[in-house]
Formats: structure tokens, C-alpha cells, sequence
């Protein structure tokens, strides 16, 4: 198989000057895919994919591995790794031939209202909706892998939960990107202003670990152990919730025992769409990415991107056309959709069509002309995405996080479980953007029981009705361009699937008025774009692709290289 290389790490500078979260790391990538015919397992982390693929190997099926696999990237992976988060997982079953979608997102606690992180004079309170127990949603992550692993698993859950124990309680070599991150001033700080995250992450008189050396987690190793011996009640009931609530009480936080009593995963049915006779399917809200990515996609297929070619300053300046104008629909129309009536209709290539009326090949059309708003903020990327195929034909494309990394950055004590900071994917203030730097209204408005919003985008692309892509990415709101570019990358013009990961992206938003380039367009397009009236921001490294590719009894995996240690592993 054909294939190239392309090698980006930068430490550089948000459009409004925060420093990116990724150290600067060098980092040789594989030219050419993982290859296997038993099936493949791709994650952030190789061995918590290594995990995966063992459960493969006993005779496991996609979702045993994916559930092993995400226990264990809640040890190895601890800025966006959980169980104390939320995410979605798309499940498709050969024998049913059916998809399903299984939303565990984090939900609101019963107690939070509309103005919950607004200040006495009405202006967002930033501290209170990331870094306090305020900004805690009611965890889903364990609830939706066990029930992921009971419908549809084949193993127990005693089982697929024991690699993580071991990996808790006898640690695991610590790689250089979480050393480097641990020992930065801005997490070193975060995460030892509590006793419990200095007791975590940290050796006594809060020395760093360096790489190499060995993190035991005696405290998270007790939560896995509770959750064997007594599934998900002791999570949510028993004294996993005990310890959460007791915290909460005590510093200000909203969950109670009757929220997490309260919990649900919901299955939903997934969003479905075509492309040049593939199809899409993805996830419904609580997510937009779904229909988000849809609706780019049938834009796009209007128009001739193959012949213009990759990375040619036409097809770039076509992408952040459609980009803008997706995520301009995505903050009026996007919200829980148990809470808000989402308008499916953004998927219907007649609404495509009419979008595309007003796309220039050869003039850009401003921002503001799309519609107004105020610039964004710097945006959170460590979500994290994993990928398995089985040989017996199942798949499994899984997103979740904490929000930011390390989530709020608190530990609960005696958990050794950092508690996410959703809360702040709602629209604390209508028309105000997050901290992950996207407006919204009042679809996506803060209210009890509800989900907040998400950019997360687990997505399978069928081939002639057979499972063929799998792949999903962290990134914030760079996860649904980033998902997007890879599945071009490979529907449209026919790279292999690694290096439709390593290629560069970019990335436009609507607001501001910049479009994003990762390291390795040619100076040339970059001029043209430019000379279009283009804003370009030489941007950070762009998501973390975990993807699958399946042509006839092979499998091929590729990890992302844009975060070290990410594995792609075969039974």
C-alpha cells in the first residue's frame, strides 16, 4: 500500500494567545497501517489497546474489547480517560445488522438552573464553570459501558474490568507526554489543589514522576474494585456515590444521591446520511456532530473536491465555507433533544443545496454575513476516541471525556477519580461563547436533568452495506472537522487510512474570522488563500484520529501520531 508521513508537533499559541495543552514532542509515525485479519483495536494509548485486543484474542467480541478498553484508558489516560465523565457509543451488530447509538453523556444535577454560572452583575463566572464542583455533571461513563457490555457484550463484567484493576493497582510506565504534562505549572497547580490530586498524581512532598517511572493508583484501583465486586450500584449508589456526594456537600457541588440514583444511559437511533454512495451513520444529539458532519458532507458532494485535488487552496477555501456555515446553524439549533425539538432537516441535501447557493469558488464570504457574534475563546482538546473491529463483523466507535483535560481537575477523595466539568458545554449565557469556544442559545441553555451539548462525533461508514470506517477524535470543536477531513481523506480521494490520518488539517468555525492550518500546506496555497482574504493562523496539532479501515478479510488500523503513544493493536 502506498503511503506517506507527515510529522506535526507544536507548542503554539491560540488565536486569542493561550498556550496549547501539548508539550512539544517528536514523534515518528507509521508510514503504513496495522495490518490483521482477526480484527484491531486503535486507542490513545497502546496499551490500553493492547487491553482491547488480548479480549479479542480470548474469543471476545467489538464490544467486550471496547468496554476493556475504556476501563483502561480511565488508568492510563487520566486527562480524558474515565469514569468520571460521559461520552457516546455507536454499537453495530453483524447478527441484527442494526446500529445502535448509546448516549452516556453526563446530565445536570436536578438542582441546576438556567443563570448557575453567572455572577451578581450577570456575566459568566469562569472559575465556577470549570474549576469547581459546580461545573460537575452527573457521570454517565459507568453506566453506559456496563450497559454497552450486558446487551451487547459476550464476556462478564467482572472480565472486561480486571485489566484495569491490574493496571490501577500494580501501575504502568509512565510516558513523556503525561510526565511533561503533570510537571507544567499550569496542571501542577490544578491538580494539587486538592490533597486527594496531589495524593494521585504525584510523589510525596509533590515531586514529579518522570518518564519511565511507575504511577500506582492505590485509590482508583478500590473504585474499579467496587465496580467489580458490585457493577455499576456502587458507582451510583453504594460507596463510590457516597464519597462523590460527601464532597460535593462539602465544597459547594450540586450532585446529590438521588441524581445519581437517577442516572440513565438512553439508546437513541442513530443519524444516517450518504456520500457518494457510502454511508454515514453517527451520532444524535446530545451530540451535533452527527448532524453536523452530514450536513458538510452532503455540501461538499456538490461539488468536484476529488479534481481539485487535497489541499489545493480551492478545495480548503470550499471546506471553510461549509464549515462556516455548519457551525453557525450549530449554535441556534443544537441541544438535548429530550429537552428541545433539534431540527433533523440541517441533514437534507435540499437544505444542502440552498446553503451552497451562496458559496463562492472564488470569493469568501465574511463571517459576519453569515451571521454575527463575538470571537472565541481558547477550546479544551483532550476528549479521547477508540476504535475496534471484530472478526466475527462487529464495530464500535467510542468517544467520552472529562471536558477539559483532567476534567475540573478534583479528585475525589478516596476515589482517585477526577470528576468531569461539563457543565460548562451549556450555554451558561445564551449568546456568550463557552470555554470551549462555541455560542449557543437557548437550545443548549442550563436546566436540571438535562444534557449538555457535545461535539463528539463516533462515527461508521458502510461500504456496499458492510461495516467499512470506524473512526472518531478528541479536539472540542475540532473533532466534527477533523472526523470530516479524515473520511474525505478516504472516500474522496482514496488515500490509505494512515495517511488520511497523518495528513494536515484545517479548521474554520464561523467566528472568528481565521482559518486554521496545521503545519505541512504549501507555501503556495497559503499565499493563494491569503490573497483570497484569507485570516490563517499557523494552529496547534488538530484531534487525535483513531480509525479502522476494512477491505475484505483485512483489517487495517492507524493511531493518530499527533499524541504519543497511541496504538493500533491486532489479536
Amino acid at each position: 500500500m502506498k503511503g506517506y508521513c507527515i510529522i506535526i508537533f507544536a507548542c503554539l499559541l491560540s488565536p486569542l494567545g493561550v498556550v496549547s495543552e501539548l508539550p512539544i514532542i517528536e514523534y515518528k509515525s507509521i508510514h503504513h497501517p496495522v495490518i490483521s485479519k482477526t480484527g484491531m483495536v486503535v486507542s490513545q494509548r497502546e496499551i490500553a489497546s493492547k487491553v482491547g485486543a488480548e479480549i479479542l484474542r480470548k474469543g471476545g467480541n467489538a464490544v467486550d474489547a471496547a468496554v476493556a478498553t475504556g476501563l483502561a484508558l480511565a488508568v492510563v489516560l487520566p486527562r480524558a480517560g474515565n469514569i468520571g465523565g460521559g461520552g457516546f457509543m455507536l454499537v453495530y451488530l453483524k447478527d441484527l445488522d442494526k446500529t445502535i447509538a448509546i448516549d452516556y453523556r453526563e446530565k445536570a444535577p436536578k438542582a441546576a438552573y438556567r443563570d448557575l454560572f453567572l455572577d451578581e452583575k450577570g456575566n459568566y463566572d469562569r472559575k465556577k464553570a470549570q474549576f469547581s464542583l459546580l461545573s460537575a455533571g452527573v457521570p454517565g461513563t459507568v453506566a453506559g459501558l456496563h450497559l454497552a457490555l450486558i446487551k451487547y457484550g459476550t464476556m462478564s463484567w467482572e472480565e472486561v474490568i480486571e485489566p484495569a484493576i491490574t493496571l490501577a493497582k500494580d501501575g504502568f510506565p509512565i510516558p513523556h507526554d503525561l510526565a511533561n504534562i503533570l510537571a507544567s505549572e499550569n496542571y501542577k497547580k490544578r491538580l494539587t489543589s486538592t490533597a486527594a490530586g496531589s495524593k494521585s498524581f504525584y510523589k510525596k512532598g509533590l515531586k514529579n514522576y518522570v518518564a519511565g517511572e511507575i504511577l500506582i493508583q492505590k485509590d482508583l484501583a478500590w473504585s474499579l474494585g467496587q465496580l467489580k465486586d458490585f457493577g455499576p450500584k456502587a458507582f451510583y449508589e453504594g460507596e463510590i456515590a457516597k464519597k462523590i456526594v460527601q464532597e460535593m456537600k462539602k465544597n459547594g457541588g450540586l450532585i446529590t444521591l438521588q441524581d445519581l440514583k437517577n442516572y440513565r444511559p438512553v439508546e437513541r437511533e442513530p443519524v444516517k446520511g450518504t456520500y457518494r454512495g457510502y454511508d454515514i451513520i453517527s451520532m444524535p444529539p446530545a451530540s451535533s456532530g452527527g448532524i453536523h458532519l452530514i450536513q458538510m458532507l452532503n455540501m461538499l458532494e456538490q461539488f468536484p473536491l476529488k479534481d481539485l485535488g487535497f489541499g489545493s487552496a480551492k478545495t480548503i477555501h470550499l471546506m471553510a465555507e461549509v464549515m462556516k456555515r455548519a457551525y453557525s446553524d450549530r449554535s441556534k439549533h443544537l441541544g438535548d433533544m429530550d429537552f428541545y425539538a433539534v431540527p433533523f432537516g440541517l441533514m437534507n441535501k435540499d437544505y444542502a443545496s440552498k446553503l451552497n447557493e451562496k458559496i463562492s469558488i472564488d470569493q469568501v464570504t465574511p463571517s459576519k454575513d453569515i451571521n454575527p457574534g463575538d470571537p472565541y475563546p481558547y477550546e479544551s482538546p483532550d476528549t479521547t476516541h477508540f476504535s475496534v473491529m471484530d472478526k466475527y463483523g462487529n464495530v464500535v466507535s467510542n468517544t467520552y471525556t472529562l471536558n477539559f483535560s483532567y476534567g475540573s481537575g478534583i479528585v475525589i477523595p478516596g476515589t482517585g477519580m477526577l470528576i468531569n466539568n461539563e457543565m460548562d458545554d451549556f450555554s451558561s449565557k445564551p449568546g456568550v461563547p463557552n470555554g470551549y469556544g462555541l455560542l449557543g442559545s437557548e437550545a443548549n441553555s442550563i436546566q436540571g436533568d438535562k444534557r449538555p451539548l457535545s461535539s463528539m462525533t463516533p462515527t461508521i461508514i458502510f461500504k456496499d452495506k458492510n461495516p467499512y470506517f470506524v473512526l472518531g477524535s478528541p479536539g472540542g470543536s475540532r473533532i466534527i472537522t477533523t472526523v470530516l477531513q479524515v473520511a474525505l481523506n478516504v472516500m474522496e480521494h482514496d488515500m490509505n487510512i494512515a495517511q488520511a490520518v497523518n495528513s494536515p488539517r484545517m479548521h474554520h468555525q464561523w467566528l472568528p474570522e481565521v482559518l486554521m492550518l496545521e503545519d505541512g500546506f504549501s507555501p503556495d496555497t497559503i499565499e493563494i488563500l491569503e490573497d483570497k482574504g484569507y485570516q490563517i493562523y499557523p494552529s496547534r496539532t488538530m484531534g487525535s484520529v483513531q480509525a479502522i479501515v476494512k477491505e475484505g478479510d483485512y483489517f487495517y488500523g492507524a493511531a493518530d501520531p499527533r499524541r504519543p503513544d497511541s496504538g493500533a493493536v491486532a489479536p
